[in-house]
């Protein structure tokens, strides 16, 4: 048994009743459930149907997200997320590097890594360098001023946490960024790469070993491990090139609002709805969202 999802961006609801129906009746499904008005909506498959990702290519050009999976084991109970471009909205060394004079060469390096075509640790290493000197006040300047959370994120982690599940912050960012953000939204734990300083200021370097696509697939072999769950029983979520070890071992993995070369190698990808629909893909209906 499969279940198909389709929903929408929370700000824009406008789910289309006549297309949901529309897309049951030519795939065989069961009946409709409304998760959230205008929103998401979800119905039961006995197969997967063969235009599977035609159709996702046509409900995209409508800005409607559609994911199809096996409805047993689809509420997970464990998230591991990715912070940069996904908890925020941000990449912090690219903030980072925009106080230090930098700010469009990192971003340009930034983007690239992120996109695959360039080595993650080697990438890092090279933008960490320009970071040399930079005073440590700038970090909380930063998380003041320049970084937002991503809507949904707190819906996310508090429903998940309140349904019993542990849920674990993993950036090859900075740690001095996931601490904050990771107590903002309530993670069990957070992982990530440590900048190193000396008299106040930056000195250039990242503490080794450097976290990057082998350290978030280690960080959920070692998690599961120590809770006694399956990797199957992970729901992940990034959007670049050092997420897709995590996203491919995940029960269920998500590419969000990821880059193009990281979402054509995942099944699941959310392009139009915000971190909420993390939930929806799990069976929550907007009324189940925790406070």
């Amino acid at each position: 048994m499969y279940i198909a999802t389709l929903l929408t961006a929370p700000e824009t609801p406008a789910l289309d009743p006549a297309l949901i129906e529309s897309l049951r009746n030519a795939w065989g499904g069961g009946d409709v459930t409304w998760l959230s008005h205008d929103e998401a909506a979800e119905f039961f498959l006995n197969v997967l149907p063969d235009n599977q990702w035609q159709v996702w290519d046509d409900l995209q050009k409508m800005s409607v997200d559609l994911v199809l999976q096996p409805a047993e084991g689809r509420c997970k109970k464990m998230l591991l997320a990715d912070m940069d471009s996904t908890m925020i909205q941000q990449e912090c060394i690219d903030e980072l590097a925009d106080e230090a004079g930098f700010g469009a060469r990192v971003s340009a390096i930034t983007a690239r890594a992120m996109n695959g075509e360039l080595d993650f640790e080697g990438a890092l290493i090279e933008r960490v360098g320009l970071l040399r000197g930079l005073v440590e006040p700038v970090i909380d300047k930063v998380l003041d001023e320049r970084i937002t959370l991503m809507p949904g994120g707190r819906e996310l982690v508090s429903t998940m946490r309140a349904n019993g599940g542990y849920c674990a912050l993993v950036s090859g960012g900075f740690t001095a960024f996931t601490r904050s953000v990771a107590a903002q939204l309530g993670f069990d734990e957070n992982r990530a790469n440590t900048l190193l300083a000396e008299d106040g200021a930056l000195t250039g370097e990242v503490a080794r070993p450097i976290l990057g696509r082998e350290a978030k697939v280690e960080a959920l072999e070692q998690i599961t491990a120590r809770l006694g769950i399956a990797e199957a029983d992970v729901l992940a979520v990034g959007d670049g090139a050092n997420d897709l070890g995590m996203l491919q071992r995940a029960g269920t993995g998500v590419a969000m609002h990821a880059k193009p070369s990281v979402a054509a190698q995942c099944d699941v990808r959310i392009n139009h709805g915000d971190l909420t629909a993390l939930l929806y893909l799990q069976g929550y209906a907007r009324n189940d969202f925790a406070a």
